[in-house]
């Protein structure tokens, strides 16, 4: 068994180290000071969100970007009051989703794409809260890159809780792989909540034609038709200034159920090196409980396990950390006792994933 454990550990070394490697490849990007020309629409699907979409529409409104350039689509599934919506100087409507398929976010946002008339859609979620020079970093970018899809970073309004924590450690560990694969040039993943496109780019990729009977992935499926077909316009924009940020779930089976919905999509990937990577973190992970538990009941040295444990910690260490100095300003809270319980955590989601169902704001969803 050592010699098994090794090998996947040696492979797992590599592979997240070539990530980092990937992530230092991507530049940070600033703002140049040019005049806003880019005309975006943001699709915000939304159910059962009163709570969160004010603060949302607020920040929209506190946007450093002239409000003739920009206007807001909210697509409602469903929900079960009618959202009441107040006077913004930006222009904004709010329409019904139409359901064609398994996926409400994917038919929200190709009902909303009906309606769009600027040249840019940028898709987030009503739970998230936009920076004031958000649209304006897309905009400059765009203006100095030939691009037709750009993917942004996520972060999360974390408080002082092991839960929140510890999501926020497999969110940079996300992230952090997802600017890795980008800096590679083998862009897999990406998250809707930050996420822009032509409306070009959409009609000429017929949608998510392909991947409508999948609930998720209104991002990545997205994503992947694009860099199969249209690889140098594609790229990620590694800028502070266009960081969204979002709430973390607050209770574990909600967060249990998030992960299996994020997980459920990577046997659909068409990246080769998308399905190639999650099996090695899988096995990773994996290797390390069964480490953990045949330490525990005698078969291997516990010596064994230390060091595994320890060249693991080490290399995903420096993932999070260079990932987590990009996506916020402070130090990764409750990392060693997240570090012990992610393993574990992840294992579970993605062995579930492969064979049960799961329920989403009040849905249930087969694989």
């Amino acid at each position: 068994m050592i010699w098994f454990l090794d090998a996947i550990l040696s492979v797992y070394l590599i592979t997240i180290a070539w990530l980092i490697y990937g992530f230092f490849k991507v530049k940070k990007y600033q703002n140049t000071g040019l005049k806003p020309q880019t005309s975006f629409t943001i699709i915000v699907p939304f159910r059962d969100e009163e709570e969160n979409l004010p603060n949302l529409l607020e920040r929209f409104s506190k946007l450093n970007y002239p409000n003739d350039l920009f206007e807001v689509i909210l697509v409602d599934d469903n929900s079960k009051e009618k959202f009441h919506i107040s006077h913004f100087t930006f222009h904004i409507s709010q329409i019904d989703n139409i359901r064609v398929s398994n996926s409400p976010k994917k038919d929200a946002i190709s009902t909303a794409m009906q309606l769009v008339k600027t040249d840019w859609v940028v898709t987030t979620d009503a739970d998230c809260l936009v920076p004031e020079n958000w649209l304006l970093t897309f905009d400059n970018y765009i203006q100095q890159n030939k691009v037709s899809m750009l993917a942004g970073a996520v972060t999360y309004e974390c408080e002082s809780s092991f839960l929140h924590h510890f999501q926020q450690l497999d969110l940079t560990s996300l992230q952090g792989a997802t600017i890795g694969s980008f800096g590679l040039r083998k862009a897999f993943m990406c998250n809707g909540a930050n996420f822009a496109y032509t409306k070009s780019l959409f009609e000429d990729l017929n949608g998510f034609d392909g991947n409508s009977k999948i609930a998720s992935g209104d991002d990545v499926f997205l994503l992947q038709k694009t860099v199969d077909l249209f690889p140098d316009e594609v790229h990620y924009l590694k800028a502070t200034a266009a960081i969204v940020s979002t709430k973390p779930t607050e209770d574990w089976k909600s967060l249990f159920y998030q992960r299996i919905r994020w997980a459920a999509k990577t046997s659909s990937y068409q990246s080769s090196f998308g399905k190639l990577l999650g099996l090695i973190v899988f096995l990773g992970n994996l290797s390390f409980v069964i480490g953990f538990c045949s330490v525990v009941f005698l078969i291997l040295p516990y010596y064994f396990f230390v060091l595994f444990a320890f060249s693991k910690f080490t290399v995903d260490y420096i993932l999070l950390y260079t990932t987590n100095r990009f996506l916020t300003k402070e130090n990764i809270k409750s990392l060693f006792l997240s570090s012990l319980l992610y393993p574990f955590f992840s294992s579970a989601v993605a062995l579930y994933s492969m064979f049960g169902s799961y329920e989403w704001k009040g849905r249930k969803f087969t694989k």
